[in-house]
């Protein structure tokens, strides 16, 4: 059964495991998750299920909803997905872990913190990016000798060879360290030489399924995910 991890200031204040087709979440207490802040709106989003999959729809909120810091009007979840509406963030989790309009606004108060504004602008960033880059790209941010690599191939390679796709610095790093594999709209990063060497997140992985605003680390070189919209 599927999971929404509601977490506030990270800290988990609930956890909502269901069978239903459709939950609602919002500020008012008939919803099925209830945000109370005045950043919410009263009916401010649904998650349909349809067997393993599962769909966030805005319900015309004021201020939103982001998934893994991509504004939405929708979204397919995935796995892990981090979802902020308001001051909160729910994360979607497919299976249960096993150890555990502005007439109509009824008082929503517009949400002008700096974590909104923050996602805000980064969303719009992100987006001027890939309209002109023309699809997903690796954002350099450290270690790299170019800001932005475009990922339209269905193999991209990274390491310290002159031949790779994207070049990468550090101490014992791989010829090919790692590759960026493509499958319609999603990305999969793999680890190809030493380990420890290709982090998401900070975490050291072999293989890792990437998300919009993923941080990911070959060798010293980091580079920000940023996923092209497919809408």
């Amino acid at each position: 059964m599927p999971e929404i991890v509601v977490k506030f200031e990270d800290k988990v204040i609930e956890r909502v495991v269901t069978q239903k087709k459709k939950i609602s979440i919002g500020r008012t207490p008939d919803n099925d998750i209830v945000l109370d802040n005045k950043a919410v709106s009263r009916k401010h989003a649904l998650i349909e299920f349809d067997q393993d999959s599962a769909l966030i729809i805005d319900n015309e909120s004021l201020n939103g909803i982001f998934v893994n810091s991509r504004k939405v009007t929708e979204e397919v979840l995935r796995d892990d997905d981090q979802i902020t509406i308001g001051k909160f963030d729910l994360v979607y989790h497919r299976d249960t872990p096993r150890e555990t309009q502005l007439a109509e606004l009824d008082g929503t108060m517009i949400l002008k913190t700096r974590k909104q504004k923050e996602l805000l602008e980064r969303d719009k960033i992100a987006r001027e990016i890939t309209e002109v880059a023309g699809g997903s790209v690796l954002v350099g941010e450290a270690g790299t000798t170019k800001k932005q690599f475009l990922l339209n191939r269905p193999v991209i390679t990274l390491g310290k060879a002159k031949f790779v796709n994207i070049p990468v610095k550090g101490f014992l790093v791989s010829r090919i360290q790692a590759k960026i594999t493509k499958d319609k709209e999603d990305f999969m990063l793999v680890n190809l030489g030493r380990r420890g060497k290709t982090k998401v997140n900070g975490e050291s992985v072999q293989r890792c399924n990437l998300k919009n605003d993923d941080l990911i680390e070959v060798g010293r070189s980091v580079f920000r995910f940023i996923q092209g919209s497919s809408k």
